[in-house]
């Protein structure tokens, strides 16, 4: 249980210094350390972390780093994309979400470290052109999909989105991510239960509320941290750990498949 402990605060701290990370961290945690089945761990990563990213979003709010026009534009898409591929996960064996899990992480990655390298003459801060509203629920309805489907919050690809195309700051894009997070979570969460019914499967609401207990006292943490350090430096050692955990995800999915088929 330790181990769960520590996870939980790893993913509370992902999620108040980036605003994003926090399902990379929890899917791997419930399958690989708790022994959760995949799909009942996907589910449960969905609940964990729209709550833990709702809590993370409160100081970010209270600060005036959330644009909520966007939250809405993106978020509400996001929604109803999420619902769509946790509808669909119910048709893919678990080991193919995994695989593309895995594939995310590593797309994750290449964009976290690509988007630390300011360069001269370029501010991390500073804000992008607006782009219209359409073109940002369609932005949130992509994310929402894939976000259902894996099992992930998707803010690794919802902040350079909301920096890169939706003309925030960064600072404002990790806490409108965050809000953006916890409306497309609870929209995968509710529909995975109804999967869930259907496999005669359920989550382990005592592992997941102690996630979110551990994962919130990390998130405020994560927030101060984030008032503080470098923001290239810490994006680039968690493209790091990026890479590290899909490798792992692969070879371990890859060696049982193996071991299954032979």
């Amino acid at each position: 249980m330790i181990y769960a402990i520590i996870g939980a605060l790893l993913v509370g701290l992902s999620l108040g210094i980036f605003g994003s990370g926090g399902s990379i961290l929890t899917v791997p945690v419930l399958i690989y350390l708790l022994h959760h089945e995949d799909k009942v761990a996907i589910a449960e990563s969905l609940g964990i972390v729209g709550a833990i990213a709702f809590v993370s979003a409160l100081p970010y709010a209270r600060a005036g780093l959330v644009d909520w026009r966007t939250a809405v534009l993106f978020g509400l898409p996001g929604m109803a994309g999420t619902y769509v591929g946790a509808w669909l996960a119910a048709y893919v064996a678990g080991y193919v979400q995994l695989f593309v899990f895995a594939g995310v992480m590593l797309l994750a990655a290449v964009q976290m470290w690509r988007r630390s390298g300011a360069g001269p003459g370029r501010d991390a801060e500073a804000p992008a052109p607006k782009r219209s509203g359409l073109k940002i629920g369609a932005d949130g309805l992509a994310v929402g999909v894939l976000t259902g489907f894996v099992g992930v919050g998707g803010g690794f690809l919802i902040v350079p989105a909301l920096v890169l195309l939706g003309g925030l700051s960064m600072r404002q894009a990790i806490g409108t991510s965050l809000v953006i997070i916890a409306l497309k979570s609870a929209a995968g969460f509710w529909k995975y239960l109804q999967v869930l019914d259907g496999l005669e499967a359920t989550v382990d609401w005592n592992a997941m509320g102690l996630f979110v207990l551990v994962g919130a006292i990390g998130s405020f943490s994560g927030k101060a941290v984030n008032a503080r350090l470098p923001q290239a430096a810490l994006q680039r050692g968690f493209a790091v750990f990026l890479v590290i955990m899909a490798v792992f995800i692969l070879a371990k999915e890859s060696t049982a498949l193996i071991g299954a088929s032979s």
